[in-house]
């Protein structure tokens, strides 16, 4: 078995409303509660870090599968969206949604293309940040799939 550490120092200066500091190494940035749940908006949030995580996480698990599997890409991209719900007082991360659009190379055969499909599906399942979240937040794919002209 092979283990990887994640390190990760933080600072929080005051109270609810004040503004922090994260560094993982390749990510430093400012943190505070959105403006959405009346905190400051400085930086980025616990929200948006882990929609981060979860869109990151798969659209790297589905560009492995891709290659691996040989399918010409041409471009591909994501957008997710994540939902909190907040009944009274508690919130909670109710769904993260991912929009992944792929756009396959003219020469692609029928075949690839069915198989893009269910890499995309298998992709969601394999991320091990969706496996860590399953469960607890519901996980949907809008995926775009086509063929470059």
């Amino acid at each position: 078995m092979t283990l990887h550490h994640f390190h990760l120092k933080g600072e929080w200066q005051g109270g609810r409303n004040s503004e922090g500091y994260i560094d993982a190494g390749e990510l430093q940035t400012k943190i505070s509660i959105p403006p959405e749940m009346d905190g400051p908006g400085v930086g980025t949030n616990p929200d948006e870090m882990l929609l981060g995580a979860a869109a990151t996480c798969y659209i790297i698990s589905l560009a492995a599968m891709l290659e691996r599997a040989e399918i010409p890409v041409d471009t591909m991209s994501i957008t997710s969206e994540g939902m909190v719900d907040v009944t009274n007082g508690i919130f909670t991360y109710k769904k993260i949604i991912h929009r992944p659009n792929i756009t396959l190379k003219k020469e692609v055969t029928e075949q690839q293309t069915r198989l893009t499909n269910k890499l995309i599906e298998k992709a969601e399942k394999t991320c091990m940040i969706s496996r860590a979240i399953k469960g607890n937040v519901q996980l949907e794919l809008e995926p775009t799939v086509q063929i470059k002209e």
